[in-house]
């Protein structure tokens, strides 16, 4: 297939996975709404929305890069987003002493810095697993 066309597509499929994800992250967090809070200018909230965004993707590229397939990759991609929220679900689970959505919707930059880098650094977990 065409390189240029092959790329289009990967792209449209990439597209489609963070946006079904985002609505997906949206619908999770109970006590706000995502965008809302990044409208208010909440960093807490953009924090941790750019490090699903930013896993999502890294579990993206590692199926690219290991795959043949656009299929694959967007199976990858759906099960990335799975993962994204099992981590937010941890996350919560380990940080107990913490109100995480309560803190995120306070604006904790802290809360947001680590949000952020449990959903970067299990991508690149996620994504070195993939063959």
């Amino acid at each position: 297939m065409n390189p240029y066309i092959l790329t289009l597509l990967y792209f449209i499929v990439a597209v489609v996975i963070v946006v079904v994800g985002l609505i997906i992250f949206e619908l999770i967090t109970t006590k706000y709404k995502d965008w809302d809070e990044i409208e208010r200018g909440n960093s807490a909230v953009a924090l941790s929305i750019g490090g699903k965004i930013i896993g999502i993707c890294v579990i993206l590229a590692f199926s690219i890069y290991n795959n043949d397939t656009i299929l694959s990759t967007a199976i990858w991609g759906g099960y990335g987003v799975v993962l994204q929220m099992v981590a937010y679900y941890l996350f919560d689970f380990l940080a107990r002493k913490i109100p995480i959505e309560s803190e995120m919707k306070k604006g904790n930059i802290a809360v947001g810095i680590i949000s952020l880098c449990v959903s970067i650094g299990l991508a690149f977990v996620v994504g070195a697993s993939i063959t």
